[in-house]
């Protein structure tokens, strides 16, 4: 399978503003760099094309795994998992607990706050953190 070519994966990383386009943490307060997704996986056929890829933290991606759908936990129905090229972050999703917490809107918001663990213990005490320097949410 092709990889990603240093150029590409520099474009997806800047259009994303250097941000994870799952959890919105910037590049700068992770500690390591961002890494390329392929919201389709490989291993289900997915293309390493620009359109097939999004801007992750390390955290996030693993979460993700290969999936494309998970369980939406408000019905209990399957659904497909937020797509950062197709759909906008703000329709899925909201900053509450001012800036803490990521909010699921719609079954795919919720679905996808579930399965890549958008609010574990780890990151909403290090977002605790970035609010009180004011370095988090991102305002674009």
């Amino acid at each position: 399978m092709a990889s990603v070519s240093p150029s590409i994966r520099q474009q997806v990383i800047s259009d994303a503003n250097q941000c994870c386009e799952y959890c919105q943490t910037q590049q700068r307060l992770i500690g390591m760099p961002l890494v390329i997704d392929h919201i389709m996986p490989r291993s289900i056929g997915g293309s390493s094309d620009r359109a097939n890829l999004a801007a992750s933290c390390y955290r996030c991606n693993q979460f993700k795994g290969a999936r494309t759908t998970a369980v939406d936990p408000l019905t209990g129905e399957p659904v497909s998992l937020y797509n950062p090229r197709q759909q906008t972050w703000a329709e899925h999703f909201a900053w509450i607990e001012t800036g803490t917490q990521i909010a699921g809107l719609t079954a795919t918001g919720r679905a996808t706050v579930d399965a890549l663990k958008l609010n574990n213990q780890y990151v909403l005490e290090s977002r605790r953190l970035w609010v009180a320097e004011n370095w988090h949410p991102p305002n674009f």
